[in-house]
């Protein structure tokens, strides 16, 4: 799963999209049940920390798997200070200027909290 981050006044916030949640929603299906995802998505949705974005550009800089763009498009609109993920398709962005957004392993993303 990909997660785009913001820091506000030491506090992290997880930056979210309906499309992501239902992508959240699926895979949790897929994993688990549908009652467990539908408990993890109101956690989600419910937590004072999590922020709600609307993307109104797709800026389509993923091309190996374009549906990974909604979490890019999200984390811009949010100012995320980065996305957490293991998936090496975000690799490419480290190359891109703009718009900037930043990778960090999970390893890392734990290491910061």
């Amino acid at each position: 799963m990909k997660y785009g981050f913001h820091c506000l006044m030491g506090v992290i916030y997880l930056c979210v999209t309906n499309e992501i949640l239902e992508e959240y929603e699926e895979i949790l299906e897929e994993k688990a049940s549908h009652e467990f995802a539908i408990l993890a998505i109101n956690v989600i949705t419910n937590n004072p920390h999590t922020i709600f974005v609307t993307p109104y550009y797709r800026f389509h800089l993923i091309k190996a798997d374009p549906d990974d763009n909604k979490f890019v498009d999200c984390a811009v609109a949010g100012n995320a200070k980065f996305i957490v993920t293991e998936d090496h398709h975000y690799n490419i962005l480290a190359e891109i200027d703009f718009p900037k957004v930043d990778v960090i392993k999970l390893d890392e993303m734990l290491d910061r909290i």
